[in-house]
């Protein structure tokens, strides 16, 4: 019996006993004397099952039709078995024409049997508010997964997701390394445009060992990766996680790609990470983003453009400072680059130059911010030796036949 039944079950159950009458009854339940007097009378003749709803355990006449019920569950078990209940309620709607709801599909799939849920115990953790406006801070990750389901090889997903409403972005690479972080970084600045602050792990990308230098030490700077100096040029600040709870939003938005981008990429026959970006660029991210995004708090734009006069590629990219030889060359991954001799005035032979390599592999040099020109050379420079005058000095002494000939005194 539900709650409504036994609280009539016992007023009731005092009537009879003569202990109320069936006004004051109807009173306490909320229900009218004429509807308390046909409740009496059926619990008069029925005695407790009288009190019970007339429609319970029937089906219910909005209930769809089996041959659908059917239909629905054996589409669901040949193509989405493995999918979560909203996405998968989605591909039916979108790709059969089966329209159903979450519940109604979750109870059809427990009446056939074939329901599974996972479930996990969670640690408790308190729920940070999100950020107010849009770029004020955005989450980027990097998800390894075998996205091709062993149609291809494994790769990585890099994935930034703004933190006050969930717009994401995401492309796949063959590994989460520097590149990767600069492209994908690169990619969002084109479509919003700098944000305030990145957060991100403590991965090698973004944290560095290295102790720090002398002038590190003077100004009170910790070491930088070539992606924190990246982020320092441009005034991002960025912040490293010290657990992936604390960046959950991105977390979250992998465990969402994890499940639903596999699949999607099954459906359209994609085993390429060429064709699956244009997928991510032209199909999914615009649904996902559609779907799954909120709104801010506040709906002022956070993100920057790109100050005047700053090329984003020669940001993004790698760089290092090197020694000009003697020979007026720099060596940088086993390749040697002579600066040219129009250069000549700067006196550059043991000096530092900076060499910054672009990710299209172009590379440029630069002294105190001011590009040179050089070109590369075939190979090793050859060092011009010396020649050493001969010096002999060994002492002489002759030979046998040289010798002048000795007399003796008798002689």
């Amino acid at each position: 019996m539900s709650r409504k039944e036994r609280l009539r079950l016992e007023a009731f159950g005092r009537v009879k006993r003569g202990e109320l009458t069936v006004v004051k009854a109807a009173a306490w339940l909320g229900i009218s004397e004429r509807q308390a007097r046909r409740i009496y009378q059926r619990f008069g003749l029925e005695k407790d099952a009288g009190l019970v709803h007339r429609l319970r355990g029937r089906r219910s006449n909005r209930r769809i039709d089996q041959a659908i019920r059917d239909k629905v569950v054996a589409r669901h078990q040949a193509r989405y078995a493995d999918f979560g209940p909203t996405h998968a309620c989605e591909k039916l709607g979108s790709e059969d024409g089966l329209f159903v709801s979450v519940d109604t599909l979750e109870r059809m799939l427990k009446e056939a049997g074939v329901w599974r849920r996972m479930r996990r115990g969670r640690k408790h953790r308190s729920r940070r508010a999100r950020r107010a406006c849009f770029g004020e801070m955005v989450q980027m990750d990097g998800s390894p997964h075998d996205w091709f389901e062993g149609r291809a090889s494994r790769c990585v997903l890099m994935d930034l997701v703004d933190d006050a409403t969930g717009v994401t972005f995401a492309r796949l690479f063959p590994e989460e390394t520097t590149r990767a972080a600069f492209e994908s970084f690169g990619a969002w600045v084109a479509l919003h445009g700098i944000p305030r602050s990145l957060y991100v792990d403590r991965d090698s990308i973004y944290r560095s060992d290295r102790e720090a230098t002398v002038d590190e030490e003077l100004v009170g700077r910790e070491p930088l990766t070539q992606f924190g100096r990246a982020m320092d040029q441009l005034g991002v600040a960025l912040i490293k996680a010290h657990s992936p709870q604390a960046k959950g939003r991105v977390e979250r938005k992998n465990r969402t790609l994890q499940d639903r981008l596999p699949k999607e990429l099954r459906l359209a026959g994609i085993s390429t990470m060429e064709a699956a970006n244009r997928f991510l660029d032209e199909t999914f991210l615009p649904e996902l983003n559609r779907r799954c995004t909120v709104a801010a708090q506040d709906k002022a734009d956070a993100h920057r453009r790109v100050p005047r006069g700053t090329k984003l590629s020669e940001v993004l990219c790698f760089e290092e400072g090197r020694s000009v030889g003697q020979d007026w060359c720099v060596r940088y991954q086993n390749r040697w680059l002579q600066i040219d001799r129009a250069h000549e005035r700067l006196a550059l032979a043991g000096k530092s130059v900076t060499v910054r390599e672009l990710l299209d592999g172009t590379i440029r040099l630069l002294h105190e911010g001011r590009p040179l020109r050089w070109s590369e050379l075939p190979g090793r420079p050859v060092k011009v030796k010396e020649k050493k005058p001969i010096v002999n000095n060994k002492s002489w002494k002759p030979s046998a036949k040289q010798r002048p000939p000795r007399f003796s005194k008798a002689g």
